[in-house]
């Protein structure tokens, strides 16, 4: 895991690189993102286009947080440690949030990933009609 100060295409970069490190004998890594500027940056692209890369980028639709698995996680943390409470200052509520992912996570994950995995169901085009 990496951590960094701020989400952009630098620290996009750093995260597909370590994905790409895991594992030097991989063929190609699939990456599932959400749709966020700087998952697209130039910077990024041109990063992705190097001869040798090994990433392959697929994104979510707009507006569908139920496909993304991390929309779950986000609504999993919400719900154990900011729900109903008011952090006085950032750095208590930043404090709280790495709290939770770097020592709260870890021991409960097999109880989180039934709230995270998929879900899906299959839907019957026979019991709905889609309306232009």
């Amino acid at each position: 895991m990496i951590d960094v100060l701020t989400a952009d295409a630098v620290s996009t970069i750093a995260l597909l690189a370590s994905i790409e490190a895991m594992d030097p004998a991989m063929r190609l890594s699939h990456v599932f993102l959400d749709t966020a500027r700087y998952h697209h940056a130039k910077r990024v692209r041109e990063w992705l286009d190097q001869p040798g890369r090994r990433i392959v980028l697929h994104f979510f639709p707009a507006y569908c947080p139920h496909f993304n698995p991390i929309e779950r996680f986000w609504g999993a943390m919400h719900k154990a440690i900011t729900h109903n409470q008011c952090y006085p200052t950032y750095e208590g509520f930043c404090q709280v949030i790495l709290g939770f992912l770097h020592d709260d996570v870890p021991p409960r994950w097999n109880t989180l990933r039934d709230t995270v995995s998929d879900h899906f169901r299959v839907k019957n085009p026979n019991e709905f009609r889609v309306m232009a």
